[in-house]
Formats: C-alpha cells, sequence, structure tokens
C-alpha cells in the first residue's frame, strides 16, 4: 500500500516580522534580556534566522532551529536599541570624507566675501577701461593747464619781467626826460605790479599833461604814452599872462604875452559859457589858420570873433555849433581869396561864407 504524500508546509514568515500575538508562540517575560519595552509595553522580536513559522513555530528540518519547551525550535532574539551611532562609524564634523557638509567657520565667509569682492572690482575695471583712460585725459590736460598757468603768473610776477626801461611817446612841450626821472621809482618794479596812482601822482605834476596810458613791453619795458594840453591862449591876470587850454587849464604864467599866443578877452572868465565856446573854436581851426589867429573875443557862446594878425583880417563865428564843417569852409574860402584881400570873413551860416 502506497504511503500518502506530505502535507505542503506553510510559508515561512519575513524576518523580523514575526507575529508576537499569534497563540502558539511562547510568552515572553517582561524582564527577559532578549527583549526590549516599548512605549506601548508590548516587547518586540527580531527574527534572524530563517524557517521560522507565521505561527512561531520553527521547521523541525529547517537547520539552526532552536527547541523550545513545546518541542518546537524558535528564533534567537536580538533585543533592540535605540538610534545612534554605528559600531565603527566616524563622528560627523569637519573633515569627513563620507559626503557629510563640514563646518563653515567666519574665516571661511570672510576669504570667501573678498575674493568676491576682488572679483567684481575686476569686472568693473574691465568695463569702464575706456571711461577711465578718458578721465585720465583729460586729468592730464587739466593739470597742464594749471600748470602752465602757475608758471605764467609766477614768471610775471618774479623778478624777471622787471621794469628796466622808461620810454615816453607823445611829449612835445614837455622834455621826456623829465617823465622818465619823475617815473625812476617803478624801476625794478614787475611789469604787473606797476602801481598806477604812485604814476599819476608823478604826472600831475606836468601840467600840460592832459592824459596818459601806460603800456607793458615783456620783458623789460614800461612805456608811458601821454597827450599834451593843447594851449588856446593868454589870459590877462593880476600876475601876469596865463597861458590856458580849452579846459581853463593853467599851464603857466610870464609877466609878458608870448609871441605867436592869441589874447582871449573873454566875458565872464574860464568859468563862463563863452569860454568853453572859445576852447571848442580854438580846437576846430587848422593848424596853419590858428597859427594866424592872434586875438579871441566874445561876450556870449553865440558871437565867437577871431582877429587875424598882419591884415587885422576879422572872422566871424559865431556859436560853436557846427564848428567842424566851419572850419572847413573858412579854409577853402581863405585859399581862393587870401585875407589880404578881405577884411572879414563871416561863416556863422555853416552852408554860406561871406566875404567882405
Amino acid at each position: 500500500m502506497r504511503r500518502p504524500s506530505p502535507l505542503p508546509q506553510p510559508p515561512v514568515a519575513s524576518r523580523g516580522t514575526a507575529d508576537t500575538a499569534s497563540p502558539k508562540s511562547p510568552s515572553r517575560r517582561s524582564d527577559d534580556p532578549a527583549t526590549e519595552h516599548l512605549g506601548s509595553g508590548r516587547a518586540r522580536t527580531t527574527d534572524t534566522e530563517p524557517g521560522i513559522r507565521s505561527g512561531g513555530e520553527t521547521d523541525a528540518a529547517a537547520p539552526g532551529g532552536v527547541p523550545g519547551t513545546d518541542g518546537n525550535a524558535t528564533a534567537p532574539i536580538i533585543p533592540l536599541v535605540g538610534p545612534g551611532p554605528r559600531p565603527g562609524a566616524e563622528p560627523r564634523g569637519r573633515g569627513r570624507d563620507d559626503g557629510g557638509a563640514p563646518d563653515v567657520g567666519f574665516r571661511d565667509v570672510w576669504k570667501a566675501a573678498r575674493a568676491r569682492r576682488k572679483a567684481l572690482r575686476a569686472e568693473i575695471r574691465r568695463f569702464t577701461v575706456r571711461q577711465r583712460r578718458r578721465r585720465l585725459m583729460w586729468l592730464g590736460v587739466a593739470a597742464s593747464v594749471v600748470v602752465l598757468a602757475l608758471g605764467t603768473v609766477g614768471a610775471a610776477y618774479s623778478p624777471l619781467l622787471g621794469v628796466e626801461k622808461i620810454s615816453v611817446v607823445g611829449a612835445q612841450q614837455v622834455p621826456a626826460a623829465d617823465i622818465a626821472s619823475a617815473l625812476s621809482g617803478q624801476l625794478g618794479t614787475p611789469l604787473p605790479l606797476v602801481d598806477e596812482s604812485a604814476v599819476k601822482a608823478a604826472l600831475v605834476s606836468f601840467p600840460l599833461i592832459e592824459t596818459y596810458a601806460l603800456e607793458a613791453r615783456p620783458p623789460h619795458e614800461l612805456v608811458v604814452r601821454i597827450v599834451e594840453r593843447t594851449p588856446i591862449g593868454l589870459i590877462e591876470t593880476r600876475a601876469g599872462y596865463t597861458l590856458v587850454d580849452a579846459a581853463g587849464v593853467a599851464l603857466s604864467t610870464t609877466a609878458t604875452p608870448s609871441a605867436g599866443t592869441p589874447l582871449l578877452t573873454i566875458t565872464g572868465g574860464v568859468d563862463s559859457d563863452a569860454f568853453h565856446a572859445v576852447g571848442q573854436v580854438m580846437r576846430s581851426l587848422p593848424a596853419d589858420i590858428r597859427a594866424q589867429v592872434t586875438a579871441v573875443t566874445a561876450s556870449t557862446p553865440d558871437d565867437v570873433t577871431l582877429g587875424l594878425g598882419g591884415t587885422n583880417t576879422q572872422i566871424v563865428w559865431g556859436s560853436a555849433d557846427d564848428s567842424a564843417a566851419k572850419a572847413v569852409n573858412l579854409a577853402k574860402m581863405m585859399a581862393a581869396r587870401p585875407p589880404s584881400e578881405v577884411y572879414s570873413y563871416d561863416v556863422s551860416s555853416p552852408g554860406v561864407v561871406v566875404v567882405r
């Protein structure tokens, strides 16, 4: 008779998943060193050997089985411990080789920030090189201009441009040597520093000088251009005969009248309107006609009369208005009819010259 085939074995339970609540599994005491009490009071067991059945029984044919009280084999229990480093593992920290992030200190952060700033400055310099070159060029030009200006000013105000020669231009009645001698105090002074007030004070002592102008000719010459006063005649005073110009400035005084200078007979003196009209008339006359005048009379600004010496010819001028036109017409008429042939020339009307 044939033996019946054995029943199929139940599947082996997974490792570490043995059901501790199975009725066939023997109970464990709470003080078993192979158990760990969890927070819920239940003991967990870990099966490390194969062949454990789902009910906690071990196949008798499975190797490594441990016999129990009921003749079944159970797997050894490994106690569970809390989380912690594995045996032989290196502690986490700086210098780890297991891929963990190392600790970063203040020095490392400072070095990284400094390197970043250097890189940023290098980029800025690279992109602003043309602007910096243009700025340097303009700074060089400005510095050159400043240096040139300072050098020019320093040279101008230094003794290198001191006055060594004084030239007088326009002096006819006043000796030029006297004027240069009066300005000798300016010798050695730099041309830009010539004291104009001192020059004016020195030239005031020459009544014949009406106006003057100073001209600097580097490196060492000072030119004085003067305009002399034009005498118009003599006025009889208690001190004698005073030579005056058109402004009434007394130029000189002599006891007797000077030859070739007309005698002025003017009502009201040098401060009157008649005198100012005479001055305008005498200044408008051509030099050749003015040299022939020996007397001038005027009681008002509108009745100026000139007398020509030698022929006793009179020139009725009238007022000082249009004196330039009157002088031109008089010169033409005197050329056509000389004073020796006429008694008087009337130019009181500029457009018409009446000859008697």
